[in-house]
C-alpha cells in the first residue's frame, strides 16, 4: 500500500541535517507547511513555503506555546484517507492532506543535566512536537513520521530509493521509531517530577545490541545501552553477555581504588587483586593469588598500559583487558591473540550508574549502588589491641575487596595483595575455610595476614579459626547481639579488631 508524499508538516528544533532531506523533498515537488525558525530556515534555501498560521488562521501565541494545535493541522494528519467521512469533513472544513510530518522536541534531558532552572526546564516540555508525533505515527497507514534527526538518513534513503513514495513497511517502522522517541521523552520528564517521591519506575535505555546469547549457548541475550559511550573497543572478538557481566564487576572494583592496581576477576568475583608501584608488580601480585583461577578471566588496571606491563600479561591467556589507556608497544603486544577483547576506559563515572536495577518476581528492584568506601575515620577500635598502621592499611584493602565478593564473603589479604577469599557460601565458617585452604594451596603464609568480613559475626568461630591461621587484625560491619564474644576471643589472644558500622552484602 504505497503513499505519494506531496505535502510535509515540519517543526523542528535542531536544524542540522535538515538541508538534504529539504533539497530532496523539492525534488519531488512536495508542499511545504512550516512554523517559526523553522519556515525562515527552509525559506532561506530558496523553497517556497506556506506557515502554520496561514493554515490554521490562528497566530503563533502564548510566547510559542501554541503554534499547531490545531484541527486543520491535526486533522490534515489524522485524516483516514479512505473513509468516507473523514473526506467528507476533510472537504467541508478546507484542510489540507498532510503526508509527512518532520518534527524534533525541545531538549529537556539536556536542560535537565545542563542545571537549568526550573522555569528554563518547564519550558522546554515540548507540547506541539508531542503532539504531531504521535497523531502522525496513529496514522502511520496513510502518514509518515520522523520525529528525530537520527531517523534522517533513513528518511534519505527512503525518498531517493522510493521517490517519495512509501509502503506501510516502511512507515510502521518509522511510527515505531517515532513512539521510541515519544516514550523516552516522556519517561524522561516523569523522572524529572518523581525525583522526589519515587511513586513508580520508568526506565527508558536506547541502543539494542544482540548478543551471540545469554549466559548459556540457550538462551537469547541483548544488552540495552551504549556501550560506545564508556568504552573503545582497541580490538577483539564480538562481546558477550558474560563477559559485560564481568567488565561490569572488574570498572566497579577498579574504582574504588586510587593507587596503582590491578585486578583478575572470574564469574564477578576477584580471584586477584594488588597495589604496587607500577602496574607490572600489581599484575604480578594480582596473579600470584590464584593463577589457576586466572585462566580464562577479566583483568582490570587504573593505569595505562606500558609495554613492560604488557610483556608479563600475555604470558597467560585471558579474555578481556580494560584500563585508560595502552602504550603503542603495549598495544600492539597485547593484539597477538587474535579473540582477545582490549577496552579502553573513557569515563569511571559513566561506567558506574548510582541506580541498579534487577528483574525479579514479576517487578523490578531498584536500589542505590553500593559506594561507600570506609577511611581510617570509619574505622571503630573494638579490641584493647588497635591495629597498626600496616595491618590497617591491609584491612581498608581487603574491605574493598570484600564488599565487590559475594556473599557470604570473607577476604584475606596481606601486603595489599588479596591472599584468598571465600565467596558466595551459605555459611561465613565455610566461606572463611575455603579462603584458608585456597592460601595454602598456594603456598601463602597467613601469620600477619588479616581477614575482612562482609557481615558481623554472630559466633566467635571465625575469629577462632582465623587466629589459630595466622591471622592478627579483622575488620568486620559489628552490630551482632554476640559481638563481646569475638572482641573477647581478640583481647585474649592479641588480635585487633575493627568495626565500620556499614555492612557490604552482595547477592
Amino acid at each position: 500500500m504505497s503513499k505519494k508524499i506531496q505535502t510535509a508538516l515540519i517543526s523542528v528544533y535542531h536544524k542540522d541535517g535538515l538541508e538534504e532531506i529539504l533539497r530532496e523533498l523539492h525534488k519531488l515537488r512536495v508542499r511545504f507547511i512550516s512554523t517559526g525558525g523553522t519556515q525562515e530556515f527552509i525559506k532561506t534555501l530558496g523553497y517556497e513555503c506556506v506557515a502554520v498560521e496561514e493554515v490554521s488562521g490562528y497566530p503563533s501565541i502564548l510566547g510559542g506555546r501554541v503554534k499547531t494545535l490545531h484541527p486543520k493541522i491535526f486533522g490534515g494528519i489524522l485524516y483516514r484517507r479512505s473513509n468516507e467521512r473523514d473526506k467528507k469533513q476533510v472537504k467541508a472544513y478546507d484542510i489540507p492532506t498532510v503526508d509527512l510530518v518532520i518534527v524534533d522536541l525541545y531538549p529537556f534531558r539536556e536542560t535537565v543535566t545542563s542545571g537549568g532552572s526550573e522555569e528554563e526546564v518547564i519550558e522546554k516540555i515540548d507540547i506541539g512536537g508531542i503532539s504531531l508525533i504521535r497523531a502522525a505515527a496513529k496514522n502511520c497507514r496513510d502518514v509518515l513520521i520522523a520525529a528525530s534527526k537520527d531517523q534522517y538518513a533513513p528518511l534519505l534513503s527512503l525518498l531517493k530509493e522510493k521517490k517519495g513514495l512509501s509502503g506501510l513497511d516502511d512507515r510502521r517502522w518509522f511510527a515505531r521509531e517515532a513512539f521510541k522517541v515519544s516514550s523516552a521523552y516522556d519517561s524522561t520528564i516523569f523522572n524529572y517530577f518523581d525525583r522526589s517521591d519515587r511513586s513508580a519506575l520508568r526506565v527508558y535505555i536506547d541502543g539494542k545490541t544482540p548478543l551471540r546469547y545469554g549466559e548459556n549457548p540457550h538462551q537469547r541475550g541483548t544488552f540495552y545501552g551504549n556501550f560506545n559511550e564508556i568504552f573503545e573497543q582497541l580490538h577483539g572478538k564480538e562481546i558477550s553477555y558474560n563477559n559485560l557481566l564481568d567488565i561490569d564487576a572488574a570498572v566497579s572494583l577498579i574504582s574504588d581504588f586510587d593507587e596503582t592496581a590491578f585486578a583478575i576477576l572470574k564469574h564477578n568475583n576477584a580471584c586477584g587483586m594488588a597495589c604496587r608501584s607500577t602496574v607490572k608488580k600489581a599484575w604480578e601480585a594480582a596473579l600470584a593469588a590464584d593463577p589457576v583461577s586466572a585462566y580464562g578471566g577479566i583483568t582490570v588496571t587504573n593505569r595505562p598500559v606500558d609495554r613492560e606491563a604488557a610483556e608479563a600479561i600475555n604470558k597467560i591467556f585471558f579474555e578481556v583487558i580494560i584500563a585508560p589507556g595502552y602504550e603503542e608497544d603495549a598495544l600492539e603486544i597485547l593484539s597477538q591473540k587474535k579473540n582477545r577483547i582490549i577496552l579502553t576506559q573513557k569515563s569511571t563515572g559513566k561506567a558506574i550508574p548510582y541506580q541498579q536495577y534487577r528483574s525479579i518476581l514479576n517487578g523490578v528492584l531498584v536500589q542505590e549502588r553500593d559506594l561507600c568506601a570506609e577511611t581510617p575515620g570509619d574505622l571503630q577500635v573494638m579490641t584493647a589491641r588497635p591495629p597498626a598502621a600496616k595491618e590497617t592499611e591491609d584491612l581498608l584493602f581487603a574491605n574493598i575487596l570484600v564488599k565487590h565478593t559475594k556473599s557470604n564473603a570473607i577476604v584475606l589479604a596481606k601486603d595489599k595483595q588479596l591472599i584468598a577469599s571465600g565467596t558466595g557460601q551459605t555459611s561465613r565458617v565455610d566461606a572463611l575455610n575455603q579462603a584458608i585452604a585456597k592460601a595454602a594451596a598456594f603456598h601463602f603464609d597467613l601469620n600477619g595476614a588479616v581477614m575482612a568480613s562482609d557481615a558481623f559475626f554472630p559466633f566467635p568461630d571465625c575469629v577462632e579459626i582465623a587466629h589459630k591461621a595466622g591471622i592478627t587484625a579483622i575488620i568486620q560491619p559489628g552490630g551482632s547481639v554476640r559481638d563481646e564474644e569475638s572482641v573477647d576471643y581478640c583481647n585474649q589472644n592479641g588480635l585487633s579488631m575493627v568495626k565500620t558500622g556499614i555492612r557490604h552484602f552482595k547477592h
